[in-house]
């Protein structure tokens, strides 16, 4: 018979898919069993049309089977297989779908769940194969057909003999090249790992004959009757029939049909992880868009979290068959933690089923986890305190992170999860926590930023508000002070450093007159301690929240010291400098020898000010510039 011609667009599009459309050529299977299921899904909901009760879902299957010695990997099915005309239609023309055909028929009953949608799944197959022959017998039809094609020159489709209804599809695989190793899709367990997969959710059972070894019997008879020291035994092959998919995955399960363990195995199979989860959360949601989802938090930092390599996303199915191994859309950056997977049959694909259209149905998914996410943390936060704690040690940083990330678009999100250690609690407290306890008079969320707890708690900044009783947030990662000034406030509460130049206290009547009379009377000598030190500080002044310590450094602008620290950290060439306020104690013996040294001997003043400015400077843990003349100058003190 004359070998036909494909259409010279569809010659076009053949060519273009085998070559562009597939990034990976082991996707040719997953397509293939995709169409089987669709096949056998079309002849199942047939014979319900026709009451035919003799058919349950239970006598359908997908077969493969594996001829190494002629190179060919046959896919058959027992579904409701093609008539020539149908051959011609599906197959002839590409791109013409008889899946989505049938879909579009009965699209208004619920249970029906096409995969295939695009008909071109099936010339993937070309990316493997030197040459494809369909054999296939229609249901209702006494004549079976078969398709052969050796690429984009063309087909033939002839009469042939077909002992039941359903499709063989005969792969016969390309011989290896230096590039490319075809061998591996010839190989039982390279076929075993492309099933569990791309298609262990198929919900017809995948068979496939499978080469398996035993110890002979004479070898065990021999044995039992011999008192000779036993030899090594002999072992021989044999075929038995497997079961390569699961079929029902555990997300569509009920969830009283699930237990802790089987939620625990499953993620430690599928994401590769040695501990249980810290969090499972499972969903089933119907609507305008429907979908299921198994989302797990895990219990563990993973190696590469905070790294460049670390991938975000969650396992993309469709319709229970793999379509991305990691979806970055459906999980925002500062949920990038948590694992699992989605499920559904409402997305837009793309012909590749490789990649999705960026549609709306996949931006309310990825709206409706988020919000699930929040959920479920806030529930684990309220409820199982102790759990999630031991996450936000986790993945604290990313929350906060994400507060801070692309102008706190993620802020109103992320704000109720975030938490900082307690000045007075002594332990981590989220901001509401804080705000419950703030006294009647105060303005401020205060907060404290420094490489440690324990530094912080000595620090001088924090004197005057431990001294009122207020409750000081310690902020020890470098992201914490940028990702408050991104939130500003929260519940009307404005955020306030302790080493910012107004602290929002309200001093006595007392106390503001003698503070103005001290700064009055001592002008000169501040002047004079300005001039030492330059444009290091912008002024000195006495200082109202120094209580034991003789001086400390305040910002005057709005870029504070732990900023400029953490900025000029940073591998770049440009660096920043904050607006420095040297403040001295008054009530500190140091104050009287300044003003003795004023009145007496005043180059002492400025050996005084760059002694207390470096001082200043290592309270807060900066470099000072220069430690030689530092260290000479305690020296000279000492010996003067």
């Amino acid at each position: 018979m004359a070998k036909k011609q494909f259409k010279a667009e569809s010659k076009r599009l053949l060519d273009l898919m085998i070559n562009s459309i597939y990034t990976h050529k082991e996707i040719f299977l997953r397509e293939i069993i995709s169409n089987a299921s669709d096949a056998i899904d079309k002849l199942y909901y047939q014979s319900l049309k026709e009451n035919n009760t003799g058919l349950g879902r239970e006598d359908f299957y997908i077969k493969l089977s594996v001829d190494k010695d002629n190179r060919q990997l046959t896919i058959s099915d027992n579904g409701i297989g093609m008539t020539k005309e149908e051959l011609e239609s599906n197959l002839g023309t590409i791109a013409k779908s008889g899946s989505l055909a049938f879909k579009n028929e009965n699209e208004s009953k619920e249970e029906i769940d096409i995969i295939g949608q695009f008909g071109v799944g099936f010339y993937s197959a070309f990316m493997v194969s030197s040459n494809v022959v369909v054999i296939t017998k229609a249901y209702g039809e006494e004549q079976a057909y078969k398709w052969e094609s050796n690429g984009a020159e063309g087909y033939t489709i002839t009469e042939c003999e077909k002992d039941s209804v359903g499709t063989d599809i005969i792969l016969t695989i390309k011989e290896n090249t230096e590039d490319e190793k075809y061998d591996e899709f010839l190989q039982e367990y390279r076929i075993k790992g492309l099933i569990t997969r791309y298609s262990d959710y198929i919900r017809y059972p995948i068979k496939m004959m499978v080469e398996k070894h035993r110890v002979k019997e004479s070898d065990k008879e021999s044995e039992k009757d011999s008192t000779e020291e036993p030899k090594q035994p002999e072992y021989e092959t044999y075929y038995e029939e497997d079961t390569l998919n699961s079929m029902v995955p555990i997300w569509r399960k009920n969830k009283n049909e699930l237990t802790d363990e089987d939620y625990n195995n499953f993620y430690k199979e599928k994401f590769y992880d040695f501990v249980d989860p810290a969090k499972v959360i499972h969903t089933n949601v119907e609507g305008v868009t429907t979908y299921n989802a198994l989302l797990y938090i895990p219990a563990k930092t993973p190696m590469n979290y905070y790294t460049k390599e670390y991938e975000k996303g969650l396992q993309l199915y469709s319709s229970g068959v793999l379509i991305m191994d990691k979806c970055p859309d459906l999980l925002p950056d500062c949920f990038s933690f948590v694992r699992g997977l989605v499920d559904s049959q409402d997305l837009s694909l793309n012909i590749s089923r490789e990649m999705l259209q960026h549609d709306r149905q996949l931006k309310a998914i990825a709206s409706r986890l988020e919000k699930k996410i929040k959920s479920e943390l806030l529930e684990m936060l309220n409820v199982k305190r102790e759990k999630y704690d031991e996450f936000f040690k986790n993945f604290g940083l990313q929350l906060k992170f994400g507060i801070y990330d692309k102008f706190g678009a993620k802020a109103d999100l992320l704000k109720d999860l975030i938490m900082f250690y307690s000045s007075s609690e002594k332990k981590m407290v989220t901001l509401s926590e804080y705000v419950s306890r703030m006294k009647e008079e105060q303005k401020y969320i205060y907060y404290a930023c420094g490489e440690s707890v324990d530094k912080l708690d000595k620090q001088p900044q924090t004197e005057l508000l431990k001294d009122k009783g207020y409750e000081i947030l310690y902020f020890t990662d470098d992201i914490d002070e940028f990702a408050i000034r991104i939130l500003n406030k929260f519940e009307e509460k404005e955020f306030k450093s302790a080493s910012s130049g107004d602290l929002g206290i309200e001093e006595s009547k007392e106390e503001k007159e003698e503070l103005k009379k001290q700064a009055e009377d001592n002008k000169e000598l501040f002047e004079l301690m300005k001039e030492a030190l330059g444009d290091k500080i912008s002024k000195v002044e006495l200082s109202q929240r120094l209580k034991s310590h003789p001086v400390c450094l305040t910002s005057g602008g709005d870029l504070s010291i732990e900023m400029e620290k953490v900025i000029n950290s940073m591998p770049t060439d440009e660096k920043i400098k904050a607006e420095k306020v040297l403040e001295i104690n008054a009530s500190h013996p140091i104050f009287e020898a300044l003003k003795k040294a004023f009145d007496e001997d005043k180059d002492k003043i400025k050996v005084y000010a760059e002694l207390l400015y470096n001082q200043a400077l290592l309270i807060e843990g900066m470099p000072v510039d220069d430690p030689v003349a530092f260290s000479n100058a305690i020296c000279d003190l000492m010996v003067s």
